[in-house]
């Protein structure tokens, strides 16, 4: 890593490369745009410099906002759910996002850039929702404003200590790239065992889409419980009959019920994650039938063809 090139990169064309650096990564694209910011804020002459490298990660984080919530008002709930497939442990990607998106209203827009993995999936969230464009805009520009500033700030204050960084890198890029790997390896590990706990959990046992029918249409039809998120309900539609629930409510919910009867739990999430979890609650709640859809949403509307709930 040679500081002398990175800084006559960046003083030529700092705008530019901020601007890519930052639509790049507010796409979904693992290229962080931190390290750069806080280098090009380092390297800023003055206040004519910062505030052009400022507009430059503004706009082009707002674009790429405005390009992930144009996906959520168009193919609503899937863009979401597509999203966290793609992390290395969506088991609760979906229901946490969108709770998280749910608690903090606009303000979740605003404070999105410094929550990790958060900041792609608030604008199809937003989308989903039916958010209206003038108040999304303003509060995703506010959040990149300040996101984007204090990095920005903070590489102009510090610009001493990151020069002596980059400079200490440079000199000694075999070691930084170790510990860096090693980092990156003990993450991607806690990562990876995460999974495995959650395919552990998974391990209970389910309920399929035929044996739901022949249930439904039984004396003792199951109670069944609906943790789809208020997004995928508001896109779709409620399923009748169900009890709409979270997590976080179930057990409150709960307390009443028989605990000899039938319940069936279901989401529109990856690896039904969030309906496994709630079968796993009700039972040490002392349910002695609580199981998961297999397929979750999916699976219901295929079994009832557009009909009942769907």
């Amino acid at each position: 890593m040679d500081l002398t090139q990175i800084g006559e990169t960046l003083q030529r064309d700092a705008v530019w490369v901020v601007f890519l650096n930052v639509l790049l990564q507010q796409l979904g694209l693992p290229v962080p745009a931190v390290p750069t910011l806080l280098l090009a804020g380092s390297l800023a002459a003055g206040g004519g410099d910062g505030g052009r490298m400022l507009a430059a990660a503004v706009i082009a984080s707002v674009i790429a906002d405005w390009i992930w919530y144009l996906a959520g008002r168009g193919f609503g709930y899937r863009v979401l759910t597509g999203l966290c497939r793609l992390s290395i442990n969506p088991g609760s990607c979906v229901s946490d996002t969108e709770a998280r998106f749910v608690k903090w209203g606009v303000w979740s827009l605003v404070v999105a850039k410094f929550v990790p993995g958060f900041s792609t999936v608030a604008p199809p969230i937003a989308g989903s929702l039916r958010m209206p464009l003038p108040g999304f805009l303003i509060a995703a520009a506010v959040g990149a404003a300040l996101w984007a500033g204090c990095a920005i700030g903070v590489g102009w204050l510090l610009r001493a200590e990151v020069h002596a960084a980059i400079a200490a890198m440079s000199e000694h890029g075999g070691r930084v790239a170790s510990v860096v790997g090693l980092a990156l390896a003990v993450w991607i590990g806690w990562k990876l065992w995460q999974k495995y706990r959650f395919e552990q959990l998974a391990a209970i046992p389910s309920i399929t889409p035929d044996e739901l029918i022949d249930a439904l249409a039984s004396e003792q039809p199951p109670r069944l419980v609906d943790l789809r998120g208020p997004a995928m309900i508001a896109t779709t539609a409620p399923i009748d009959g169900a009890v709409v629930a979270t997590l976080d409510e179930l057990p409150a919910l709960a307390t009443d019920w028989p605990r000899q009867a039938p319940v069936v739990t279901l989401c529109a999430c990856p690896e039904d994650a969030t309906a496994i979890s709630a079968a796993h609650l009700l039972t040490k709640m002392g349910f002695r039938t609580a199981r998961p859809l297999h397929g979750g949403y999916e699976a219901w509307l295929a079994m009832t063809k557009g009909g009942a709930g769907g």
